[in-house]
């Protein structure tokens, strides 16, 4: 799911990559905000889905509203982006297609063989298959510059992946989620493409027309951006709160080694790629970070809100996750001097 900060914080970021740090104290402004993000983030999702659970009657009917909630994150997501973003793409081709390839093998994958490993039902095994084959999160892009990881790199992967979702995550979700649900892959793409992809097109077009004004508001995005997220996320939750005491232990163990597997895998194929310590680390954070968003989103829509659990319980756990992880790489390497 798209963290609060991770999209405005691309200009902070970039400035970071070629700008030579003062001092390596870790309370650059851009720090400061990347730091912020991931910490308020889980808590104000976490704070969310306890509402969801404990009211559930007061989101009845709500879960109709999922799509267009989604696509207010993604027009957000868009406004923030500009022709740069996609500049990496073409210096590096190699390392963004090998991004791409692993995260929609590793973690499709990972979600089919934990699906049938831990025996889960129907409805949740479809799930957490979903989630398997979104795209990337704009999270990886924050997680990725706090562990001192190639954010030129993080950025380009989670950023086509998103313009390829519509052409990848239907028929992956038909293949591998087929044999528990039935899945409308036609109906799938047109949802990504009303949901995702044409807000994130709208709000570049936006970004590229009125670059000036959209500068003043780029601070309120990442907030907006998280409550937006808040707000599904509590849906979500109600709509299946009678089977979550019963499932939320298996649910948790699922995403924990989704996650986590996916993690430890996409560094491993960053490793195996010899792309360098700091295009390792973006990888890892792009195979294993996920945007729960868009699972949810097509969780209700396709299946139920009980298979949208997975992504309500991934889109607070791979933030928490994230940032442990990328504060335990960043104390093992220094940040470098400049370029």
């Amino acid at each position: 799911m798209h963290a609060c900060g991770a999209g405005a914080l691309h200009r902070a970021v970039r400035a970071e990559q070629t700008i030579p740090h003062p001092a390596d104290d870790g309370t650059s402004g851009a720090d400061q905000a990347a730091r912020r993000a991931v910490t308020v983030f889980p808590v104000l999702v976490l704070a969310a889905g306890a509402v969801g659970l404990a009211a559930p009657g007061a989101f009845e009917g709500w879960g109709t509203h999922v799509p267009y909630l989604l696509g207010v994150v993604m027009f957000c997501m868009g406004l923030t982006m500009t022709p740069l973003d996609f500049q990496g793409v073409v210096k590096r081709p190699w390392a963004v297609a090998l991004g791409l390839v692993a995260h929609y093998v590793i973690m499709p994958g990972l979600g089919w063989l934990i699906a049938h490993g831990l025996g889960l039902s129907p409805q949740l095994a479809a799930g957490v298959i979903l989630v398997g084959c979104a795209p990337s999160g704009t999270a990886s892009n924050v997680v990725t510059y706090l562990a001192r990881g190639d954010v030129a790199l993080s950025v380009s992967v989670a950023t086509v992946s998103t313009v390829l979702a519509p052409l990848v995550t239907p028929p992956l979700t038909l293949l591998l989620a087929g044999e528990y649900l039935p899945v409308d892959a036609g109906s799938m793409v047109t949802d990504i493409l009303k949901t995702v992809l044409l807000p994130v097109l709208g709000g570049l077009a936006v970004r590229l027309l009125f670059g000036g004004y959209v500068d003043r508001v780029l601070g309120a995005l990442p907030w907006l951006s998280a409550l937006t997220v808040a707000a599904i996320v509590a849906i979500v939750v109600a709509g299946s709160a009678a089977a979550i005491k019963s499932a939320a232990a298996l649910v948790f163990l699922a995403v924990f080694l989704h996650n986590g597997l996916g993690l430890a895998l996409g560094y491993g194929a960053g490793k195996v790629a010899r792309l360098g310590p700091p295009a390792s680390r973006a990888m890892a954070f792009e195979v294993g970070m996920q945007n729960s968003g868009l699972a949810a989103s097509l969780a209700t829509a396709h299946f139920s809100p009980l298979a949208a659990l997975p992504s309500a319980v991934f889109s607070v756990w791979h933030n928490v996750s994230g940032a442990l992880v990328a504060a335990w790489m960043a104390r093992r390497s220094p940040r470098p001097s400049g370029g």
